[in-house]
């Protein structure tokens, strides 16, 4: 049961890892776009921040600690 949780848990983090590596991208190109006077983004980026790129970073952060603990967990007293 731990290890599908396991596996379930990385597989949902390597996807969170990949959704905040692609919003710093768009991050970092509409930035400059901004930074132009070129329209690349930067408003819906904004308004995408708190509702959905905040969380992502915390549930990446939350999750790679928990994955952490509950290995940690498993090989002190696990099977």
């Amino acid at each position: 049961m731990r290890e599908k949780f396991l596996i379930w848990l990385d597989r949902f983090l390597m996807a969170d890892v990949f959704l905040v590596i692609i919003s710093f991208g768009w991050f970092a190109i509409a930035l400059m776009g901004k930074s132009m006077g070129i329209a690349l983004g930067w408003e819906i980026w904004y308004k995408l921040w708190q509702p959905v790129f905040n969380p992502a970073i915390g549930i990446l952060f939350l999750g790679a600690f928990s994955s952490w603990l509950i290995k940690k967990w498993n090989e002190k007293f696990g099977s």
